[in-house]
Protein backbone atom coordinates (compact mmCIF):
# COMPACT_ATOMS: atom_id res chain seq x y z
CA UNK A 1 0.00 0.00 0.00
CA UNK A 2 2.75 2.59 1.16
CA UNK A 3 6.57 2.44 0.07
CA UNK A 4 8.88 4.37 1.10
CA UNK A 5 12.61 4.52 -1.08
CA UNK A 6 15.60 6.18 0.39
CA UNK A 7 13.74 9.10 1.39
CA UNK A 8 15.73 11.89 2.75
CA UNK A 9 14.23 15.45 3.94
CA UNK A 10 16.38 18.37 5.34
CA UNK A 11 15.68 21.37 7.31
CA UNK A 12 18.01 24.02 6.01
CA UNK A 13 21.48 22.05 6.81
CA UNK A 14 20.24 19.66 8.62
CA UNK A 15 19.12 15.96 7.73
CA UNK A 16 15.98 15.18 9.17
CA UNK A 17 15.00 11.75 7.12
CA UNK A 18 18.54 10.39 6.24
CA UNK A 19 17.55 7.72 3.09
CA UNK A 20 14.57 5.96 4.97
CA UNK A 21 13.05 2.97 3.93
CA UNK A 22 10.28 1.33 5.09
CA UNK A 23 6.44 -0.31 3.71
CA UNK A 24 3.08 -0.22 5.07
CA UNK A 25 0.84 -3.42 4.06
CA UNK A 26 -3.05 -3.17 3.43
CA UNK A 27 -4.71 -3.60 6.76
CA UNK A 28 -1.43 -3.35 8.67
CA UNK A 29 -0.82 -1.30 12.37
CA UNK A 30 2.88 -0.23 11.80
CA UNK A 31 4.49 2.01 14.24
CA UNK A 32 7.35 4.18 14.72
CA UNK A 33 9.39 4.53 17.90
CA UNK A 34 13.04 6.39 18.87
CA UNK A 35 14.01 9.20 20.76
CA UNK A 36 13.15 12.86 20.06
CA UNK A 37 13.93 14.52 16.88
CA UNK A 38 14.58 10.84 15.40
CA UNK A 39 12.90 11.78 12.68
CA UNK A 40 9.31 10.43 13.04
CA UNK A 41 7.00 13.22 12.76
CA UNK A 42 8.97 14.56 9.74
CA UNK A 43 7.80 10.88 8.25
CA UNK A 44 4.41 11.61 8.38
CA UNK A 45 4.53 15.01 7.28
CA UNK A 46 6.57 14.09 4.50
CA UNK A 47 4.10 11.49 3.36
CA UNK A 48 1.32 14.21 3.71
CA UNK A 49 3.31 16.34 1.56
CA UNK A 50 3.92 19.08 4.51
CA UNK A 51 7.26 18.68 3.91
CA UNK A 52 9.34 18.34 0.76
CA UNK A 53 11.43 15.50 0.07
CA UNK A 54 14.68 16.42 -1.66
CA UNK A 55 15.67 12.53 -2.76
CA UNK A 56 13.80 8.93 -2.47
CA UNK A 57 10.23 8.18 -3.71
CA UNK A 58 6.95 7.80 -1.57
CA UNK A 59 4.51 5.78 -3.03
CA UNK A 60 0.92 4.84 -2.43
CA UNK A 61 -0.82 2.23 -4.31
CA UNK A 62 1.64 2.57 -6.78
CA UNK A 63 1.61 6.30 -7.71
CA UNK A 64 4.94 8.42 -6.54
CA UNK A 65 3.21 11.36 -4.16
CA UNK A 66 6.33 12.57 -2.68
CA UNK A 67 5.72 16.51 -3.26
CA UNK A 68 2.32 16.37 -3.80
CA UNK A 69 -0.36 18.77 -2.43
CA UNK A 70 -1.97 17.99 1.05
CA UNK A 71 -5.26 18.01 -0.61
CA UNK A 72 -4.45 15.72 -3.47
CA UNK A 73 -2.94 13.07 -1.10
CA UNK A 74 -5.53 13.42 1.02
CA UNK A 75 -8.27 12.95 -2.08
CA UNK A 76 -6.00 9.61 -2.67
CA UNK A 77 -6.78 8.21 0.65
CA UNK A 78 -4.31 9.09 3.50
CA UNK A 79 -5.25 11.38 6.52
CA UNK A 80 -3.01 12.55 9.35
CA UNK A 81 -4.17 12.96 12.70
CA UNK A 82 -1.31 15.68 13.50
CA UNK A 83 0.23 15.93 17.00
CA UNK A 84 -0.93 18.66 19.30
CA UNK A 85 -4.21 17.28 17.80
CA UNK A 86 -4.90 21.09 16.53
CA UNK A 87 -8.45 21.34 15.82
CA UNK A 88 -10.18 24.55 14.34
CA UNK A 89 -10.61 25.85 18.43
CA UNK A 90 -13.18 28.93 17.12
CA UNK A 91 -15.65 25.59 14.95
CA UNK A 92 -17.77 23.97 17.03
CA UNK A 93 -17.43 20.29 17.42
CA UNK A 94 -19.76 19.37 14.46
CA UNK A 95 -18.11 22.10 12.53
CA UNK A 96 -14.31 20.39 12.72
CA UNK A 97 -16.03 17.13 11.67
CA UNK A 98 -17.69 18.64 8.73
CA UNK A 99 -14.03 20.44 7.71
CA UNK A 100 -13.01 16.80 7.85
CA UNK A 101 -14.89 16.00 4.83
CA UNK A 102 -14.17 19.13 2.82
CA UNK A 103 -13.07 17.26 -0.31
CA UNK A 104 -16.38 15.13 0.05
CA UNK A 105 -19.67 16.05 -2.43
CA UNK A 106 -21.43 13.04 -1.05
CA UNK A 107 -24.22 15.03 1.23
CA UNK A 108 -25.91 11.79 2.39
CA UNK A 109 -22.82 9.57 2.97
CA UNK A 110 -21.01 12.47 4.93
CA UNK A 111 -24.34 12.75 7.66
CA UNK A 112 -23.97 8.96 7.52
CA UNK A 113 -19.95 9.30 8.45
CA UNK A 114 -20.92 12.37 10.85
CA UNK A 115 -23.28 10.19 12.52
CA UNK A 116 -21.18 7.47 12.81
CA UNK A 117 -18.78 8.93 14.40
CA UNK A 118 -20.62 10.67 17.33
CA UNK A 119 -21.73 7.07 17.92
CA UNK A 120 -17.94 5.79 18.34
CA UNK A 121 -17.21 9.18 20.39
CA UNK A 122 -20.06 9.59 22.27
CA UNK A 123 -18.66 12.26 23.99
CA UNK A 124 -18.53 14.90 20.67
CA UNK A 125 -22.26 13.79 20.61
CA UNK A 126 -22.87 15.64 24.42
CA UNK A 127 -20.49 18.63 22.85
CA UNK A 128 -21.71 19.20 19.85
CA UNK A 129 -22.36 22.55 19.55
CA UNK A 130 -19.52 23.58 21.77
CA UNK A 131 -16.43 25.61 20.56
CA UNK A 132 -13.52 23.05 20.14
CA UNK A 133 -11.31 24.88 22.21
CA UNK A 134 -14.14 24.09 25.17
CA UNK A 135 -12.88 20.51 24.92
CA UNK A 136 -10.78 18.55 27.55
CA UNK A 137 -7.28 17.81 26.22
CA UNK A 138 -8.88 14.10 25.89
CA UNK A 139 -11.86 15.39 23.92
CA UNK A 140 -10.18 17.21 21.24
CA UNK A 141 -8.21 14.31 20.86
CA UNK A 142 -11.37 12.22 19.99
CA UNK A 143 -12.35 15.12 17.97
CA UNK A 144 -8.86 14.92 15.64
CA UNK A 145 -9.18 11.40 14.77
CA UNK A 146 -13.39 12.03 14.08
CA UNK A 147 -12.19 14.81 12.07
CA UNK A 148 -9.20 12.64 10.30
CA UNK A 149 -12.05 9.38 9.91
CA UNK A 150 -14.53 12.04 8.32
CA UNK A 151 -12.42 12.15 5.13
CA UNK A 152 -12.82 8.32 4.59
CA UNK A 153 -8.87 7.20 4.57
CA UNK A 154 -7.93 4.37 3.64
CA UNK A 155 -4.43 4.74 5.74
CA UNK A 156 -4.90 7.37 8.77
CA UNK A 157 -1.30 8.15 10.25
CA UNK A 158 -1.28 9.52 14.55
CA UNK A 159 1.27 11.86 15.26
CA UNK A 160 2.08 11.36 19.44
CA UNK A 161 -1.92 10.41 19.77
CA UNK A 162 -1.12 9.99 23.91
CA UNK A 163 1.12 13.08 24.24
CA UNK A 164 -0.66 15.19 27.44
CA UNK A 165 -3.46 12.97 27.91
CA UNK A 166 -4.69 11.61 31.32
CA UNK A 167 -4.19 7.94 31.93
CA UNK A 168 -7.84 7.28 31.19
CA UNK A 169 -8.05 9.24 28.17
CA UNK A 170 -4.57 7.55 26.86
CA UNK A 171 -6.27 3.91 27.50
CA UNK A 172 -9.69 5.20 25.26
CA UNK A 173 -7.41 6.55 22.67
CA UNK A 174 -5.01 3.58 22.07
CA UNK A 175 -8.38 1.15 21.98
CA UNK A 176 -10.11 3.48 19.30
CA UNK A 177 -7.36 3.42 17.62
CA UNK A 178 -7.16 -0.18 17.45
CA UNK A 179 -10.98 -0.31 16.46
CA UNK A 180 -10.08 1.68 13.45
CA UNK A 181 -7.42 -0.68 12.44
CA UNK A 182 -9.67 -4.04 12.82
CA UNK A 183 -12.36 -1.99 11.23
CA UNK A 184 -10.32 -2.55 8.21
CA UNK A 185 -8.23 1.21 8.54
CA UNK A 186 -4.53 0.93 8.24
CA UNK A 187 -2.51 2.63 10.72
CA UNK A 188 0.43 4.30 10.79
CA UNK A 189 1.66 5.51 14.35
CA UNK A 190 4.05 7.69 15.71
CA UNK A 191 4.13 6.81 19.36
CA UNK A 192 6.71 8.02 22.81
CA UNK A 193 5.28 5.13 24.21
CA UNK A 194 7.33 2.64 23.20
CA UNK A 195 5.92 -0.23 25.17
CA UNK A 196 2.35 0.59 24.13
CA UNK A 197 3.00 0.94 20.78
CA UNK A 198 4.90 -2.34 20.78
CA UNK A 199 1.73 -3.50 22.12
CA UNK A 200 -1.07 -2.51 19.67
CA UNK A 201 1.05 -3.19 16.45
CA UNK A 202 1.67 -5.98 13.74
CA UNK A 203 5.18 -4.23 12.74
CA UNK A 204 7.28 -1.53 14.04
CA UNK A 205 10.45 0.59 12.52
CA UNK A 206 13.15 2.40 14.95
CA UNK A 207 14.49 5.39 13.99
CA UNK A 208 17.36 7.30 15.23
CA UNK A 209 19.32 9.93 13.65
CA UNK A 210 16.66 10.08 10.95
CA UNK A 211 17.78 6.50 9.74
CA UNK A 212 15.76 3.32 10.50
CA UNK A 213 18.34 1.48 12.34
CA UNK A 214 15.88 -1.77 13.10
CA UNK A 215 12.85 -3.42 12.18
CA UNK A 216 10.76 -5.96 12.73
CA UNK A 217 7.25 -7.75 14.04
CA UNK A 218 6.58 -6.60 17.09
CA UNK A 219 6.97 -9.70 19.05
CA UNK A 220 10.64 -9.40 17.51
CA UNK A 221 11.25 -5.61 19.05
CA UNK A 222 9.93 -6.46 22.19
CA UNK A 223 12.63 -8.85 22.53
CA UNK A 224 15.31 -7.25 20.82
CA UNK A 225 17.93 -6.60 24.42
CA UNK A 226 18.79 -2.91 23.15
CA UNK A 227 15.36 -1.49 22.53
CA UNK A 228 14.28 -3.03 26.21
CA UNK A 229 16.67 -1.73 27.55
CA UNK A 230 16.27 1.79 25.99
CA UNK A 231 12.81 2.13 25.49
CA UNK A 232 10.68 -0.13 27.69
CA UNK A 233 12.67 0.61 30.72
CA UNK A 234 14.79 -3.34 30.90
Amino acid sequence: MLKLEGVTVRYGATIAMNEVSMQVKDGEFVTLIGSNGAGKSTTLRAISGLEPVVSGRIIFDGDEIQNGSTQSIIAKGIAHCPEGRRVFPHLTVHENLQMGAYQRFDRQGIRKDTEKMLNMFPRLRERLKQPAGTLSGGEQQMLAIARAMMSRPRLIMFDEPSLGLAPNFVEQVFRLISEIQEAGTTVLLVEQNAYAALELCDRSYLLSSGRVVLDGSAEEMRANPEIRKIYLGG
